[in-house]
């Protein structure tokens, strides 16, 4: 018996504006509003706005919070200052990536963990299960919190005409709370498009109130509604990895090029240490499959799972491919074995539905906004 998707606070909104919808791990989303494309210039050299609330956020509280997280998840958490954020990952015991997340710390024994949203009962059944013997309450806030993000190069300026909150003292990767258009959120700067941009967590009840007001804030800039499909092209273009795409179980952080979110020198022992220090060895003596970014030079689009190919033999695969509006050519990142990972390495193609099609090795990302 199949199960119905769930719905944001927004989504008599979305349909109202038209929104194609689709079923997005478990929630139905809005896909497109009109064209990708637009939304996907929008962004780069506007703003769009994005509703987020599939998104898993789950609050961890009490005196051991700190050291809990330290044991949990694979990052240094307890250096996090108060209003700052860390991008993290939670791992298994064997060193496979369970999930990415962004860790929040919103006060001195208060962390807000969010989760991708067909991975957050996951890390949300992982983290409780390590909560044992450590003072914390772990909490799933999943239902307390609508996420609205503005993202592009005038979303500070749509942001600051409805909010009397310090932006420019906001630096990326830390969060305050403020009011915006009345609405009290937590206010944070971080982003999954490669431009600047915010991210609001409300009240449910006050997402539809938020949205018209940000809609209304930005009418004079550009801003239009955003969905999921532009906001793949836009983390694509930016080199940004995507669960169950480049990140995965059967990947620890270092086969994912990410070895540096993994930090060895903290106090204490966490879950997956004695299997990440094997992959780190590794490493270093016997490279993995790099992941690098690929450029056609034709036009036919590579999809997750086509293999790359040098002198017709298999030498890694494409984990998402897409046209790249930006760059107007289709572009693809994949993992390839480290011979031939270095950019400009000549030769290699993908294998699509067999033709053999040529592809320039490029460093990621493929796109890097001006700051």
């Amino acid at each position: 018996m199949s199960t119905a998707p769930r719905l944001t606070a927004l989504d008599a909104l979305h349909r109202s504006l038209g929104a194609t919808m689709t079923d997005f791990a478990g929630w139905d989303m809005p896909l497109r509003y009109a064209s990708e494309r637009d939304e996907h210039h929008a962004v780069r050299t506007r703003a769009g706005l994005f509703d987020l609330s599939h998104m898993g956020e789950i609050t961890v509280t009490g005196a051991g919070a700190a050291a809990f997280l330290n044991f949990a998840l694979v990052g240094n958490i307890g250096t996090v200052a108060v209003g700052r954020a860390r991008y993290t990952m939670i791992c298994a015991e064997d060193g496979g990536i369970l999930d990415d997340l962004i860790v929040y710390r919103l006060g001195e024994s208060e962390y807000m963990v969010v989760a991708n949203a067909g991975n957050a009962q996951t890390v949300l059944d992982a983290l409780t299960a390590r909560a044992g013997g450590f003072a914390v309450e772990v909490r799933d806030d999943r239902a307390a919190y609508a996420l609205l993000a503005v993202q592009g190069p005038e979303s500070s300026a749509i942001l600051a005409s409805v909010t009397d909150a310090d932006l420019d003292g906001l630096k990326y990767y830390a969060g305050l709370p403020g009011t915006v258009a009345g609405v009290p959120a937590l206010i944070a700067r971080t982003g999954y498009t490669g431009e600047d941009g915010f991210e609001l967590f409300v009240a449910p009840e006050h997402a539809e109130q938020l949205w018209k007001a940000l809609t209304e804030a930005g009418a004079g800039r550009g801003l239009v509604p955003c969905g999921l499909s532009c906001r793949d092209t836009l983390r694509l273009e930016a080199g940004m990895p995507l669960y169950g795409h480049e990140l995965t179980t059967a990947l620890t952080p270092f086969d994912a090029g990410l070895g540096r979110v993994v930090k060895f020198e903290k106090e204490g022992d966490f879950v997956g240490r004695k299997a990440l220090e094997a992959a780190a060895e590794r490493a270093e003596t016997a490279p993995p499959r790099k992941l690098v970014g690929l450029v056609a030079e034709g036009r036919r689009v590579p999809r997750a799972g086509f293999p790359v190919t040098v002198g017709g033999e298999v030498v890694g695969e494409v984990t998402s491919g897409a046209p790249s509006p930006t760059l107007g050519k289709p572009i693809a990142m994949a993992y390839v074995d480290a011979a031939h990972a270095t950019p400009g390495t000549e030769g290699v193609a993908v294998d699509i539905r067999g033709s053999h099609e040529p592809y320039e090795v490029v460093a990621l990302p493929f796109y890097k906004r001006q700051k």
